[in-house]
C-alpha cells in the first residue's frame, strides 16, 4: 500500500529556509514521479516541483526557480523540498504526491496518492 508522510513545515521569517520531507513506503521511489504541490488559503492547489523516476526535475512555478530544489534519497525512501529565501507568498499547505507513472505531471488530478500536508507560514 502506497503511503506518503509529509513533514518539516513551520513558521519562518521572510528570507528564511525550510526543508520539507516526504517519507514514502509501499513502492520503489526510483520507479515513480514524486510531485510537491501547495495550496494557499482561497486558492487552488498548484504544482511546484516534481522529480521523475530517473531523477529529472521539473518546475511548475517560475517564482520558485533559484530558491526551491527537490532531491531524493532512495536509501531513506524520502524526497526533500529545500526552500530558501522564503517569501510570504510561499505561505501554503505543502503536499507531496505520487502515482503509477515514471514521468512528471504538474496536474494534481493525475496523482492518486497524497501525503497529509504540512503547513508553511512565512512572516513578513
Amino acid at each position: 500500500q502506497v503511503k506518503l508522510v509529509d513533514s518539516g513545515g513551520g513558521l519562518v521569517q521572510f528570507g528564511g529556509s525550510l526543508r520539507l520531507s516526504c517519507a514514502a513506503s509501499g513502492f520503489t521511489l526510483s520507479s515513480a514521479a514524486i510531485g510537491w504541490f501547495r495550496q494557499a488559503p482561497g486558492k487552488e492547489r498548484e504544482g511546484v516541483l516534481c522529480i521523475s523516476g530517473s531523477g529529472g526535475t521539473t518546475y511548475y512555478v517560475d517564482s520558485v526557480k533559484g530558491r526551491f530544489t527537490i532531491s531524493r534519497d532512495n536509501a531513506k525512501k524520502t524526497v526533500y523540498l529545500q526552500m530558501n529565501t522564503l517569501k510570504p507568498e510561499d505561505t501554503a499547505v505543502y503536499y507531496c504526491a505520487t502515482g503509477p507513472f515514471y514521468y512528471c505531471s504538474g496536474a494534481s488530478r493525475d496523482y492518486p496518492d497524497w501525503g497529509q500536508g504540512t503547513q508553511v507560514i512565512v512572516s513578513s
